[in-house]
C-alpha cells in the first residue's frame, strides 16, 4: 500500500475532502490528514474533527481507520484509509488528558511544536532551542501511553533529540527531508534522523519543493533524499509523505499573511510548489526503474510506517 504520513486541507469546517479520492490511483493506501496546528485552540480542532470525520464517512472510496487492521482492510479493497495528525500542542490547550480524547477521534500523530517554541519545547525556525521542557516530557509520556506517535517535523533539533531520548515508543519525522542533501531549516540533520531510527522510528521524506531542493517537487528530487536516508539509516527506517496542501493557494497566502510562523526560506525560490498525489502514486515505479527491489519499495512506500503504527497505536496496558 502507499502510506502518506502527512497531507493538508484548508483548516475550516467547510473544507471539501473529496480530493482525498485523488490517492486512489495507488490502488489502496492510507493518508494522515492534518486537523490542527499552532494557532488553533481546542474548540476549533474539535470542530474540524467533527466535520472531517462526517465527510470521510460520506465519501465513496475513503474510510476512517481506527486500527492497522482497518487500514489493511480498506487498502486491500483499493480504497484510502484516513486518520489524523496535529502540528503543535496548542490544540491540547495545555491539558494532557486531551491526548486520549484526540486519539479516540482518530488523531494518531502529534508534533509538539510548529516552527517556533511553545510550552513543550523549541521549534525548527528558532535561533535558540532549549530542548524539551518538563511539560513536553510529560506530553511524550502521555502520547506513549495513549497510542499517539510523537513527531519531530517542525520541531527544533535539540527538542527532537530530547523527544527520542524520552520516548519509550517509536518517534517519527512524518514529513522532513535530509539537510545533508538540501540545506533548509525545515530539513533534519543526520543526528536527528539516527536518533529517530534508534527508537524504531521512521523518517518520512516529503514532496514539498522547497524542502527537496530549489522548489523542485519532482520524483527525482524525492529519490535523492530517499536514497541518502536509506544509506544512512537502513531500509527499515525510511518512509514517505506528500505534505501536499490541497488548499495550496490558501497556504501560499498564509505564508505572506502570517510571517511570525514562517521565514524567508519559505519564499526564497518563489511561490511554494508541492508534489500532488497524482505524481506521488508513481513513486514505486520510479524506484523500480532505479533497480530497487520489490521488498525495499514496499517497506518505504508503506511498510515501515505501518510497523510504527502496529507498535504504537494501541494504548499501554
Amino acid at each position: 500500500m502507499l502510506w502518506d504520513q502527512h497531507a493538508c486541507v484548508e483548516l475550516v469546517e467547510t473544507a471539501d475532502l473529496r480530493d482525498l479520492r485523488r490517492y486512489r490511483g495507488a490502488g489502496g493506501g492510507y493518508v494522515s490528514l492534518n486537523v490542527g496546528y499552532a494557532p488553533h485552540a481546542p474548540a476549533l480542532t474539535a470542530s474540524l474533527l467533527r466535520s472531517f470525520r462526517a465527510q470521510v464517512d460520506a465519501i465513496d472510496g475513503v474510510e476512517l481507520a481506527a486500527t492497522v487492521a482497518d487500514i489493511d482492510r480498506i487498502a486491500g479493497r483499493g480504497d484510502t484509509a484516513v486518520a489524523f495528525d496535529l502540528e503543535d500542542c496548542a490544540p491540547l490547550g495545555g491539558d494532557l488528558d486531551a491526548v486520549g480524547t484526540l486519539v479516540a477521534q482518530g488523531v494518531r500523530t502529534l508534533g509538539p511544536t510548529y516552527n517556533h517554541a511553545n510550552r513543550a519545547g523549541g521549534g525548527c525556525l528558532d535561533a535558540r532551542d532549549d530542548g524539551l521542557t518538563p511539560w513536553g516530557r510529560d506530553l511524550v509520556a502521555e502520547m506513549n501511553a495513549r497510542g499517539m506517535v510523537p513527531d519531530g517535523s517542525h520541531v527544533g533539533a535539540r527538542t527532537t533529540l530530547d523527544m527520542c531520548a524520552a520516548s519509550t515508543r517509536p518517534v517519527v519525522f512524518s514529513h522532513s527531508n535530509m539537510r545533508a542533501v538540501w540545506e533548509h531549516p525545515r530539513n533534519i540533520t543526520d543526528e536527528q534522523a539516527r536518533a529517530a531510527a534508534s527508537t524504531g522510528g521512521v523518517v518520512g521524506i516529503t514532496g514539498v519543493g522547497i524542502f527537496l531542493g530549489p522548489n523542485t517537487p519532482t520524483l527525482e528530487a524525492m529519490i535523492r533524499h530517499l536514497e541518502y536516508a536509506v544509506e544512512l539509516l537502513g531500509i527499515d527506517h525510511v518512509g514517505v509523505s506528500t505534505d501536499f496542501s490541497f488548499d495550496w493557494e490558501t497556504f501560499r497566502d498564509e505564508i505572506v499573511r502570517m510571517p511570525e510562523l514562517y521565514d524567508a526560506s519559505y519564499t526564497r525560490w518563489g511561490p511554494m510548489e508541492w508534489m500532488p498525489p497524482e505524481t506521488f502514486v508513481g513513486l514505486g515505479a520510479a524506484l523500480a526503474a532505479r533497480g530497487w527491489t520489490d521488498v525495499d519499495i514496499a517497506a518505504v512506500l508503506g511498510g515501515n510506517f505501518r510497523r510504527v503504527a502496529l507498535e504504537s497505536w494501541e494504548p499501554l496496558p
